[in-house]
C-alpha cells in the first residue's frame, strides 16, 4: 500500500523549533514526528512511501534517506515551488489506485489499513478522516438578534467535526488538480463535490493532534512522552 506525506511546509507557526529546521524533523521525546509517523504507516502495511518536500528538503532526504533503516521504500517528489497541499499529488508520477495522503506532523492513533480499507468497500473517490474537536471558549459568549440581547452562555465548550489531514484517494482525483499550480486541500474537496465525485467520510475512535503551533507541539511532546506505546504499537 502506497501513503503520500506532505513534508514541505515551512512551519512559520511553530517558529522558533522551525527556523533553521524542517517542522517533519521536529522530535517529540527522541523520535521526530515524521519518523512516528512513518513507524505508524510501516506497522500498518504502507510500505511505499512517497515524500513531497520543498523547504528544507536537503535535510530530510538526508535523515530518511532510501528508507531502509525504517524497512520502508521512500521516494521523494521535489518541488521547485510551494504548491500547497493539494498541488504536489499532480506531480507525483506512479501513483497506486488509490492511496493515503496525509500531513507529515500529525500524533495520531488512527489505524491506517482501515481508514484504506473504509475507503476501497465503499468505492469513494475521496475519504476525509474526521475527528471531534472540543474547542474551549474562555470568554463569556453573548447570543443576539440584531442589536437584542437572547442569551448569554460563560465559557461554553463546542465541537467541531475537523479534518485531520489525512485522506484517501482513488488516482483520478489528480486530474481535477491543475499541474504545477498551487492547490490547498479544501479547494479540491469542493471541486470533487462539484464534479460529484463520491466522498465519504471516516471517524473512529482514536487520539489526533496537528503540530503545528508552539503550544501545540507542547501538548505533542507530554502526551508522547506518556502515551508512547499507543503511538509506537510495535515499539
Amino acid at each position: 500500500m502506497q501513503a503520500i506525506i506532505l513534508a514541505g511546509g515551512k512551519g512559520t507557526r511553530l517558529k522558533p523549533f522551525t527556523t533553521n529546521f524542517p517542522k517533519p524533523l521536529v522530535p517529540v521525546g527522541e523520535i521526530p514526528i515524521l519518523e512516528v509517523v512513518l513507524r505508524q504507516l510501516k506497522y500498518y502495511g504502507f510500505t511505499d512511501i512517497i515524500l513531497a518536500v520543498n523547504h528544507l528538503a536537503e535535510l530530510i532526504m538526508a535523515f530518511f534517506g532510501n528508507g531502509e533503516k525504517l524497512g520502508l521504500s521512500i521516494k521523494y517528489s521535489i518541488e521547485d515551488k510551494e504548491l500547497g497541499t493539494a498541488g504536489p499529488l499532480a506531480i507525483i508520477e506512479h501513483l497506486e489506485d488509490d492511496f493515503v495522503v496525509m500531513n507529515g506532523d500529525i500524533l495520531t492513533t488512527i489505524n491506517y489499513e482501515d481508514l484504506y480499507q473504509y475507503h476501497l468497500r465503499n468505492s469513494n473517490d475521496a475519504t476525509i478522516s474526521t475527528y471531534r474537536k472540543e474547542v474551549k471558549i474562555d470568554l463569556g459568549v453573548l447570543e443576539m438578534e440584531n442589536s437584542d440581547f437572547k442569551n448569554y452562555i460563560e465559557k461554553p465548550t463546542y465541537h467541531f467535526d475537523v479534518s485531520m489531514g489525512i485522506y484517501v484517494f482513488n488516482k483520478n482525483v489528480v486530474n481535477v488538480i491543475p499541474k504545477g499550480e498551487k492547490m490547498d486541500m479544501p479547494e479540491l474537496i469542493l471541486k470533487l463535490k462539484q464534479l460529484n465525485k463520491k466522498i465519504k467520510c471516516y471517524s473512529k475512535d482514536y487520539y489526533w493532534l496537528d503540530i503545528g503551533r508552539v503550544d501545540d507541539y507542547e501538548k505533542a511532546v507530554e502526551i508522547f512522552s506518556e502515551r508512547k506505546g499507543e503511538f509506537l504499537l510495535n515499539g
